[in-house]
């Protein structure tokens, strides 16, 4: 079958980004096409193996390597402008726009689903809420036109694969259909186990509003003896960094050998979070180090209460306190190589599979 790879916007290296890798190395005679394609050399070799992507008029539009996002209004348009007629499969990976190509009664369209899109749906309120009054003016009629149209393009979707169950529920609330759960590929064998910890607790994150790093920094900053490393940058890092007393120390970005170094040494990693899933989360148990997480979201798919981590159920640093000393009453009962064997089932090779057999069941079902 000719296919091709839908995906939203190539400009960086991350989680759905892994997912086209994956559905790249399974299908490595298909065509790519996105939004925009601004990858640097090196990511494009690991993603795209070198492929041209084909884009849409957002690409050479002003300032679009910058500012693309600002054309947000247009996607819709560029996204149905498209020309898949001559493909067999299409394979989106949509957290926003990409399941919204336009296919025909002959074509099975597949698609990966990261989420529904959050800032139209279950972040309108708090992302309204972080712009001034002019622009909100706007944003609330552009994001009423998206959900018409993210509710219409739904029903172009033959089949639904979800990155966790709490997507899946979000699928099922929004869009009224059902939608299989297979979780997104991690390279745990880049994340190795440290059975040796040290003396500190790990949080790795943007510094955007919905990570609620502030409230994690918040409970450290009422726990002066207990030591916190933090790890990430973003709009709200100078913010976090004022307020953060000397038990807290703020790295910003920091490269993967970096990364892995306070990942395998750290006592525990705290996630505070309603994420879709967390790679970071399995990252974490690949090292072997158990993870206090936000008990709501993708956290829930990936964390063993009480064997490879703890739950807290509120986004309150009071709650994130509780979890830390009822962690530390039990801590000599979590065992890194368990842990890390956990992990092992969220590998790339895991996925690859799981996703294979589900196209070709599909694929087979459609004929």
């Amino acid at each position: 079958m000719k296919t091709a790879i839908m995906h939203e916007w190539f400009v960086n290296y991350a989680g759905s980004e892994k997912v086209v890798e994956s559905l790249n190395n399974i299908y490595p005679v298909s065509d790519i096409f996105s939004i925009v394609d601004f990858l640097n050399k090196e990511d494009r070799e690991i993603i795209l193996k070198g492929k041209k992507v084909n884009t849409t008029s957002i690409q050479n539009l002003p300032f679009a390597k910058k500012i693309f996002r600002n054309y947000l209004s247009y996607f819709p348009k560029a996204i149905e402008q498209l020309d898949f007629s001559e493909y067999d499969l299409i394979l989106s990976s949509s957290h926003a726009f990409a399941k919204g190509i336009i296919t025909n009664a002959d074509q099975l369209h597949i698609c990966y689903c990261h989420t529904p899109m959050r800032y139209a749906w279950d972040l309108y309120h708090q992302y309204l809420s972080s712009v001034g009054f002019l622009k909100k003016y706007f944003l609330k009629k552009i994001l009423h036109n998206l959900r018409n149209w993210d509710i219409i393009n739904s029903n172009r979707v033959d089949y639904f694969i979800a990155n966790s169950s709490h997507v899946a529920k979000r699928i099922q609330k929004i869009y009224k259909r059902d939608a299989e759960v297979i979780h997104p590929p991690v390279d745990v064998e880049s994340f190795p186990c440290d059975t040796k910890k040290d003396n500190y607790y790990l949080a790795v994150s943007r510094f955007v509003p919905y990570k609620k790093m502030d409230v994690i920094i918040e409970a450290f900053n009422k726990m002066p003896d207990k030591k916190l490393v933090v790890i990430g940058d973003g709009q709200d890092f100078k913010k976090a960094k004022s307020i953060a007393k000397k038990n807290i120390e703020l790295l910003g970005y920091v490269k993967h050998k970096e990364l892995h170094k306070y990942m395998k040494h750290a006592k525990a990693f705290i996630f505070a979070a309603e994420e879709d899933f967390g790679i970071v989360l399995v990252e974490a148990q690949a090292c072997g180090t158990p993870v206090i997480a936000y008990g709501i979201g993708g956290a829930c798919d990936s964390v063993i209460d009480k064997k490879t981590g703890l739950f807290f159920f509120e986004q309150t640093p009071d709650s994130i306190i509780e979890a830390i000393l009822s962690f530390e009453k039990i801590e000599n009962k979590f065992h890194p190589e368990k842990i890390s064997k956990h992990a092992q089932k969220f590998s790339r090779e895991n996925f690859e599979k799981k996703i294979k057999k589900f196209i070709d069941k599909k694929t087979r079902d459609f004929k």
